[in-house]
Parts: structure tokens; sequence; C-alpha cells
């Protein structure tokens, strides 16, 4: 018997989400989609990178997949169990195997708690591990994301931006999960710290086969992190392929457009893809 090819860490199939509105006037309910029948797949140990203009609905995408939020309809595969079929305590143990890191850390961030707290809170929450056990994967997670042992009772508000977002990434790696979806992670940072952040999470993809969604609308970082590219247009997936092949040949006229409007294509891609 022939054996089965390996499946994808992630299968998306079909999924849909609208938000329920009141109409000014009339106060009427209506429905407002955010985003309509995306299918997609992410392979273990890679890298896809969501684009799209604001408002397109990539960050509403980004927080169904990470359970946040629940799709209207749709499945989510993951690692061949579809997550939306499963109850509350059955699912419990495979949130934390799929992370979010947000565009702002400091708003995900609780301003009360020391560093060491803030990245063993998900270890509290999930029940895992005694407090000294919590502590000391703490600093662990903190040393594997550039920050000192010896910052470990500073309140978030005591760390730069760039430090902020080592922070939020060290919490969700002290879960050890498998697939890490960033919203914007990069977006708001200096281009010395979205370089030294972009290193530090080739590096933690490299040593823990670590599978990333990055959402994002910068396509110069887009050609230099991502495998493959989703471009998502008025809430669907317009297109779908390897980085290198949709950079140097878009099929879909969106895509064309935001190529076109990106600085220094050529010289981008000739960095990228030489």
């Amino acid at each position: 018997m022939m054996d089965r090819p390996p499946q994808p860490l992630l299968r998306v199939q079909h999924l849909g989400k609208s938000y329920v509105q009141r109409h000014g006037v009339t106060n009427a309910k209506f429905a407002v989609p955010a985003f309509a029948d995306v299918s997609l797949t992410v392979e273990l140990g890679t890298t896809l990178a969501i684009v799209g203009e604001s408002g397109a609905g990539k960050s509403s995408l980004a927080r169904c997949l990470a359970l946040l939020e629940k799709p209207d309809h749709g499945e989510i595969w993951f690692e061949g169990v579809n997550l939306l079929s499963l109850g509350r305590k059955a699912l419990l143990p495979m949130r934390r195997q799929i992370q979010m890191i947000f565009q702002v850390p400091a708003s995900a961030l609780n301003p009360r708690l020391t560093a060491a707290e803030i990245i063993a809170e998900p270890l509290l929450i999930q029940g895992r591990v005694t407090g000294a056990q919590r502590r000391i994967r703490s600093l662990e997670a903190m040393e594997q994301v550039g920050l000192s042992r010896e910052w470990e009772g500073k309140t978030a508000m005591e760390f730069s931006g760039g430090q902020r977002q080592r922070l939020a990434i060290a919490r969700a790696l002290v879960l050890e999960p498998k697939l890490l979806i960033l919203d914007e992670a990069l977006s708001n940072l200096d281009i010395a710290n979205q370089e030294m952040i972009l290193d530090l999470l080739g590096r933690l993809q490299a040593e823990h086969a670590l599978t990333y969604i990055h959402i994002s609308h910068d396509l110069r970082l887009v050609s230099r992190f991502a495998d493959e590219v989703a471009v998502i247009h008025e809430g669907k997936i317009v297109e779908h392929g390897e980085t290198v092949n949709l950079f140097a040949d878009p099929k879909h006229a969106y895509t064309q457009e935001l190529l076109a409007a990106m600085p220094s294509l050529e010289s981008i891609c000739e960095e990228r893809f030489a």
C-alpha cells in the first residue's frame, strides 16, 4: 500500500466571516462581510504572507485562524483536526499550538505585570507547570528572543517598541506553538528594528520548525521573508502562489496594482531572488 503524502499543518476551507451592524437612521441590523470563501493551505515550517489594502479582511481572517473569533462558516483543519468541530474543553490544548502576535504589543501586554509574569501568563491560563517552573520557562523565553534575564522585573512600558515586540514573541513561544500568526507585527517598528525582528523570527523558525502566517501590507518585507503569498481583495483571496512566481509574474489585476505601487520593485526582486 502506498504511503499517503504528508498533510499540511493548516488547511482552511471555504471560511467566511461577517459582522452585524445597525443602520444609523433606522437602527435596523445588517451584515457586513469581512471575508468570504477563503481556502488556503500552509505547510509545516514555511511562511505564508497574506497581503492586501486596509479593510480587505486580513486582520479578521487572522483572528479567526487564531481562534480569537468564530467564523460564520467553513473549516479550519490543523494537523488533520477540524478545530471548529471541537468543544471548548477539547479545543483548549489545541489553542496553545496557534499563537498570535499583534501590531501594537503594548495593547496585548498587561501593564501591571512584570516581564516574567507577562510571559508566564499563558502557562498559568493553560494550567501547565508549577509557579517555579513558569518562572524558569519565562526566563528561558526571554533569552530566546534576545532579552536579558536581568529585565524580568520590568513592566512592559519600561521596554522600547522593539523590545516589547520581543516580549510579545516570548509570550507566544512559551507555550511551544507550531504556528505563529503575526498581524502587522513589524509595521510599527523602524527599519532597524524590523531587520532585527526578521532575523530573530528566521532564527526561531530554523531552530523550532515554526510556521508563520504574516499579515502585512508591506510588500518590501514580504518579498524577503515569505515562501508563499496570498493576496486578499474585498474579502476574497484573488491570487495565491510562491513568492518568487507571484512577484515575477502576477496574474490578477489587483496583484499587479499592488506590485506596481511598490517602490523599487526590480531592485527588491533582484536582492530577494538572485
